[in-house]
């Protein structure tokens, strides 16, 4: 349920009071935000944009044809038209969202657009409501203020700012609400409140009321019109607005098959008058004029529609000198900052998923205690010593699958909201990058103490500081490997694709691993490089040397046993294929070489997905023409 606020007075934390108006009374509303009015005026003008994209055919699917118009500052503009007409690709185009493959013109304040300069004035708000989970409203409003704003402001400046922006949107009610419980109108004006944090004089939005009852939509609708009062340029496409909602532009811009249809106010009926088409009383406008634009009144009218408005002249806009001057004097956050406010909010988001973590620790209890019982007190008994080589296997499979497979599910959702902050410029991929990368130490070396304190003690390993060291180290890498691997391949696919890949991919790397083991005779140079190419050979043979290399004396045996072949450690390592025991320095090399790219790659990987180059970007379209053709 919406709600609205009442008072006049709230606290600002500190003693200080901010003003909040009644939504009752438009009147009042004008004092509400003494920070946000404060903004120059930005007007985009557009002519001749085309955009094509290619097709399963030779030649390229034109989305735009020339399409050209005007958005002003201090208007509310509607985008609209039937489904597939191009009007969030005219929004991707005029945000910058979409930059190649364009032709024409776009001008802001007559000047040729600077796609850099255009993204610091500008926020781009696409349709996904996509928050950040585990915060309040107010929580969410102050990282989002530490991000974009950082030490311009003082906290109590934030504070008002925040105060003034959650009462213009009616959202200082649910200011405590974790945002997983706020309706779907509430956490769609949530998504433009925490833009609006450094006053972009430009609002883009992709089809807001998407989802929304009738009643949640208006709100949405009117709290967007009186942001523009202020001074912006707010642009939304939308489908099928009601009347009501409809009446609230004070611009609409209809789109029909990648071309303008119609451009002017709202009151549409005297342009359709002009060309001979008459409204049926008590019928929606905006419905009508979609109908018009589908074709269900034939495709010359659409024709006579689109030559009507291209003989319309576009008249250049005028402004006072100094509206057109913007503000470039905000210093941009230190990365520093950008860091430490990254890595507060995911604390935070880590100690509200409590219960994960509880389930986490007992699953690493419980692989502890099934492990543990399976190789009970191998580890100092000679008879079964190379079941003792099956236990160090086993400990790089759970190291390799619980730290990887969390990863699979939840990181690529944290990409999708990662891609819209980025993308609206509050924080840098690198600061982004170093805060997941750090978050997970503790809780990854945590989690593998406990598994392995267990296994250690309850499998009798050696009870020497140096092995147990040894031991430890090498599957704490392997453990950062794995989830690095996680990361890898969900930056790639989605969740679905993503938990099929990954096991099918590293079942490939376990079976390259263990050649060899067993077989005296050499191996091709083609299955040695395989060998070598999985990380778990290396974790293989760290942990061998760890347990029984470095003049380990012979394992004492059951004195049953009348023959215990394997109580010589020289002898385990000749059994599974190695002469000698393998350097431990030299495969902790490796496993640090193999870490350390698999970060890079990662990060590569998150650069292609925000910033992609010409070969992602050639990737992406065979990628999309497969889906096309097989229908996936």
């Amino acid at each position: 349920m919406e709600s609205t606020p009442r008072n006049n007075i709230k606290e600002a934390g500190n003693g200080e009071t901010v003003k909040i108006s009644t939504f009752n009374h438009d009147k009042d509303f004008i004092h509400t935000l003494s920070y946000a009015s404060k903004m120059a005026a930005v007007d985009i003008e557009f002519n001749d944009v085309t955009y094509a994209i290619p097709s399963s055919r030779k030649e390229s699917k034109m989305l735009l044809k020339g399409i050209s118009g005007q958005f002003k500052s201090g208007e509310l503009t509607a985008i609209m038209g039937p489904s597939g007409a191009g009007k969030s690709t005219l929004l991707n185009v005029l945000a910058g969202y979409k930059c190649t493959e364009i032709g024409g013109s776009i001008n802001i304040n007559g000047q040729p657009r600077d796609i850099q300069e255009f993204k610091k004035m500008s926020c781009y708000i696409m349709q996904d409501n996509l928050t950040q989970p585990k915060l309040t409203v107010i929580e969410a409003m102050s990282f989002a203020a530490d991000l974009k704003l950082g030490r311009r402001k003082s906290q109590s400046e934030k504070r008002i700012v925040i105060n003034e922006i959650l009462d213009t949107l009616r959202l200082f009610g649910t200011r405590d609400t974790l945002v997983e419980q706020l309706s779907g109108g509430e956490r769609k004006r949530l998504i433009i409140a925490l833009e609006l944090v450094n006053n972009p004089p430009v609002i883009l939005l992709d089809e807001p009321t998407t989802g929304l009852d009738e009643l949640s939509s208006f709100y949405c609708i009117d709290s967007l019109q009186k942001l523009a009062r202020f001074g912006r340029n707010v642009i939304c496409s939308i489908h099928t607005p009601s009347a009501s909602i409809f009446n609230r532009f004070d611009h609409v811009y209809v789109v029909a098959a990648g071309q303008c249809a119609y451009k002017g106010t709202s009151d549409v009926l005297p342009f359709l008058q002009s060309i001979g088409v008459e409204c049926p009383k008590h019928y929606n406008p905006a419905d009508f004029i979609i109908e018009i634009c589908s074709g269900d009144y034939g495709s010359d009218l659409i024709e006579q529609m689109i030559t009507c408005v291209n003989n319309l002249p576009i008249l250049p806009i005028s402004r006072a000198k100094y509206e057109l001057e913007l503000d470039k004097k905000n210093p941009k956050v230190f990365w520093l900052d950008q860091l430490k406010t990254l890595l507060k909010r995911m604390i935070l988001q880590l100690y509200r998923n409590r219960n994960y973590i509880y389930l986490k620790i007992s699953l690493h209890i419980f692989l502890g205690l099934v492990i543990g019982l399976l190789f009970l007190n191998m580890g100092n008994d000679g008879s079964r010593a190379l079941f003792n080589f099956g236990f160090c296997f086993a400990c790089l499979i759970v190291f390799l699958y619980i730290p990887m497979l969390p990863v699979l599910l939840h990181f690529p959702f944290e990409i999708r909201i990662m891609k819209r902050e980025h993308f609206n410029r509050w924080y840098s991929l690198s600061a982004y990058y170093c805060a997941v990368t750090i978050i997970s130490i503790p809780s990854q070396i945590l989690l593998g103490f406990i598994y392995l304190s267990m296994v250690y003690l309850i499998t009798a390993q050696p009870l020497e500081w140096h092995r147990c060291i040894m031991f430890f180290s090498t599957c704490f890498i392997c453990g950062f490997i794995g989830e690095s691997i996680g990361h890898n391949i969900a930056s790639i696919f989605n969740a679905v694709n993503g938990v099929f890949i990954g096991p099918a991919l590293t079942c490939t790397m376990i079976l390259n691993a263990v050649q060899g083991f067993g077989d005296f005779s050499p191996l091709p140079i083609y299955r040695t490089l395989l060998m070598y190419t999985s990380y778990i050979r290396y974790g293989l043979e760290a942990l061998t040397t760890a347990m029984y290399g470095y003049d380990r004396p012979r394992l004492p045996c059951p004195v049953e046993e009348v023959y215990c072949h394997f109580s010589s450690p020289q002898e385990i390592f000749r059994t599974i294929g190695l002469q000698n025991a393998p350097n431990y320095w030299l495969d902790m090399l490796a496993l640090v070489i193999i870490l350390f790219i698999c970060k890079a790659t990662l990060y590569y990987l998150l650069r292609q997905r925000v910033q992609p180059n010409k070969t992602f970007q050639m990737l992406q379209i065979i990628g999309n023409l497969m889906k096309s053709r097989l229908n996936i």
